[in-house]
């Protein structure tokens, strides 16, 4: 029987991948989580309720400097985060914890500049939906993960935080928005149909030796 050899993946390193860490989380991550012997969801966890109560407590009338120190602890909690081991019944709440920081964190930041940057926002959210499904289902499919420069280049979920309340406070949104939603999606979806295309052409279909042959 042949078939096509996957990639072999240690079991924390899905949870690790669907992150979605960008270059300033992946340094942060051996800096602080030696130092922050908390669990990685408990860290999570403190990264989450700031920006839920702020998001609660002021809605879209926040003002950019409690915008700014919600970004900041975030940052720093999630990517202490990081750096700490992915064990335990409940690391699975990990990579949600992740997107709900990710996601709510956009839309706030985006309503707080007006109701045209919200409705950019979640043009942005529907792409990078689009990755977080391509992450999951390229490494369940075919053992493959899309290319780290591509993560990179769109930042990290912590770099298009703080990129985003870096356009809210200079002014621009929500046009710079616009841009990002589009030139994500053109690259995300550009890269998953060339994996796909790359995975296609390699596979081999799976063949089983009739026992009847055998015997022969």
């Amino acid at each position: 029987m042949t078939a096509v050899a996957a990639t072999t993946t240690a079991p924390g390193e899905p949870l690790a991948l669907y992150r979605d860490d960008g270059p300033l989380a992946r340094a942060l991550g051996p800096l602080l989580g030696g130092v922050v012997r908390v669990p990685g969801p408990v860290l999570m966890l403190a990264a989450v309720v700031p920006l839920v109560a702020a998001i609660a407590l002021t809605g879209d009338t926040a003002s950019d400097g409690l915008a700014a120190a919600v970004v900041a602890w975030a940052v720093l909690a999630g990517g202490a985060a990081a750096g700490r081991p992915l064990g335990g019944r409940v690391r699975w709440t990990v990579p949600p914890a992740v997107r709900l920081l990710e996601y709510a964190g956009l839309l706030w930041l985006a309503s707080l500049d007006g109701d045209a940057a919200t409705r950019a926002a979640f043009v942005l959210l529907a792409v990078l939906a689009f990755r977080h499904y391509d992450l999951v289902y390229r490494l369940r499919f075919q053992g493959a993960t899309p290319p780290r420069w591509l993560g990179d280049a769109a930042l990290g979920w912590e770099g298009r935080l703080i990129a985003l309340w870096l356009l809210l406070a200079l002014d621009l949104l929500p046009a710079a928005l616009w841009v990002a939603a589009g030139v994500l999606a053109v690259a995300f979806a550009a890269d998953c149909v060339a994996g796909w295309k790359r995975f296609g052409r390699d596979a081999r279909p799976l063949h089983f030796d009739d026992e009847e042959d055998e015997a022969a």
